[in-house]
């Protein structure tokens, strides 16, 4: 069984803490791990190959550590763009029967998906295999805790742990439908994760998107190995149609061949975290009913006082709340969102009013990750900007030139391995280095521990597009 892992998507209910550059699956939100490492820590103990991971272009690098962290090997597979499930399952699909003499079984899951409980959810994986070996297309159905209008519906009159074939995919209900379906015991929640041979994936969505299947096809035929990841063809993956595995193939098929779709019911403290409201929900709380998110930093002090149902998260500021109730407070280095809980699914709103006033607070955190270390901008104004910098042992920055700005660096911990213009030397702890405006330039950590450095750019324009890289190890251009 070869576990496919959806890691794309933005997750802007999650915001300020998703961003386009950041989304909630590389987050632990009060976790240990990572949602992403979560995903494959789940896996273990059942009979799975190296997993297939899709995403795209920018959260490559952030996959492939992440992974890293938790001693885990993956093919990495970008989309050029967004296609929505069908055409990334497809991908995954044909890269699957390369390197299988049988047609391989392949388990689709989200890498954005909470489940406390891990066993239920293997033993619901496992009970799908004998019948996806045979041909039928599998998937988990959540049974419900409540009358639920965010999801998907799948009708199937579950009996216990048994096995049902599908009967109906149905679109999010209005709310008298959804306790309809809660209160009937026919229902399961479309958990969007689905079993199914991967030559029965292609022949399905053949028949019935011709389209999508022969350009997939085609974007498979010339994909480029770069490092650890695997690019399929930009030019003809741009063709594709967007459409999901539900609308593409699913639901036509459980239409045309009844019982060729089966349903395994999954208990097993499932969330997709689709808002703040839910994160609160599956949160450990206190007994008044409050739940605290750190995200990493254990030293800032939360203080409540006669607060009741909320939700705080916060970075490196320390929160105090006095009579209030029901609010969802989230504090970063550049954002903050007080909601009520009942409001927290219009947070796309705010996005969309930041995306429109021109600001980047939805695109990227202060702190941004790069496939060296991080940076976090400090402070700026007219002219100038200050960046604390970590690089990790053996990385290396691009070597590059800037049009419009000068660097000056200063070494906080750490050795720093610098080339300016002609010169390569070491630049120590308390020692600082001067970079023109227009010289060419790099930076190296040679040694086995973080380099911290601080960064005093000056300039007449400080934006991260004046980078001319003329060399670079990790394949940026």
């Amino acid at each position: 069984m070869i576990p496919v892992i959806m890691a794309g998507g933005s997750g802007t209910r999650l915001w300020p803490l998703s961003r386009t550059a950041f989304p909630k699956q590389f987050l632990s939100l009060g976790f240990d791990s990572t949602l992403l490492q979560q995903t494959v820590q789940r896996l273990e103990g059942l009979n799975c190959t190296t997993p297939i991971v899709i995403t795209g272009e920018e959260h490559r690098f952030l996959v492939a550590e992440q992974l890293r962290q938790v001693k885990y090997s993956s093919s990495i597979l970008l989309e050029p763009v967004g296609r929505n499930t069908a055409p990334a399952i497809a991908l995954a699909a044909f890269k699957a029967m390369e390197s299988s003499e049988e047609p391989p079984v392949l388990l689709v899951l989200a890498a954005d998906h909470v489940i406390t409980d891990r066993e239920a959810f293997q033993k619901a994986v496992c009970s799908l295999e004998e019948e996806v070996q045979q041909g039928k297309f599998g998937i988990l159905g959540v049974v419900p805790t409540h009358p639920a209008t965010g999801y998907g519906y799948i009708k199937a009159s579950p009996n216990g742990l048994d096995l049902s074939p599908v009967e109906q995919f149905i679109e999010k209900p209005n709310a008298a439908l959804a306790q309809e379906y809660f209160n009937s015991g026919s229902y399961l929640w479309n958990s969007g994760m689905f079993m199914v041979r991967a030559d029965r994936y292609l022949e399905e969505l053949k028949r019935f998107a011709p389209d999508m299947y022969e350009v997939c096809q085609r974007a498979m035929e010339t994909t480029d190995k770069d490092h650890d990841f695997i690019r399929v063809n930009e030019e003809e993956f741009k063709k594709c149609p967007d459409n999901s595995i539900d609308y593409a193939v699913m639901e036509p098929l459980s239409a045309a061949t009844p019982d060729s779709v089966v349903v395994a019911p999954l208990s097993a403290g499932w969330s997709d975290v689709g808002s703040w409201s839910s994160l609160w929900e599956i949160s450990e709380k206190c007994e008044s009913g409050n739940a605290v998110l750190h995200n990493g930093n254990e030293v800032a002090q939360t203080i409540l006082r006669d607060t009741r149902n909320s939700l705080i998260s916060t970075c490196d500021r320390s929160i105090s709340t006095l009579g209030i109730k029901d609010l969802i407070i989230v504090d970063t280095k550049d954002a903050l969102l007080v909601a009520h809980r009942d409001s927290v699914q219009d947070v796309k709103e705010i996005v969309s009013a930041i995306k429109k006033s021109g600001g980047i607070q939805h695109q990227h955190h202060r702190e941004v990750y790069r496939p060296w270390g991080h940076y976090d901008s400090i402070d700026n104004g007219e002219r100038y900007q200050v960046k604390r910098i970590t690089v990790k042992p053996g990385a290396k920055l691009s070597v590059q030139m800037h049009h419009h700005r000068a660097e000056h660096w200063i070494v906080v911990s750490g050795t720093a391995k610098v080339t300016n213009g002609d010169s390569t030397f070491l630049v120590t702890e308390n020692e600082s280095t001067y970079i023109p405006i227009g010289q060419v330039h790099c930076l190296e950590n040679p040694g086995k521990l973080d380099l911290e450095m601080i960064e005093v750019q000056s300039g007449s324009y400080l934006g991260e597009d004046d980078i001319v890289r003329l060399e670079d190890k990790y394949g940026r251009s």
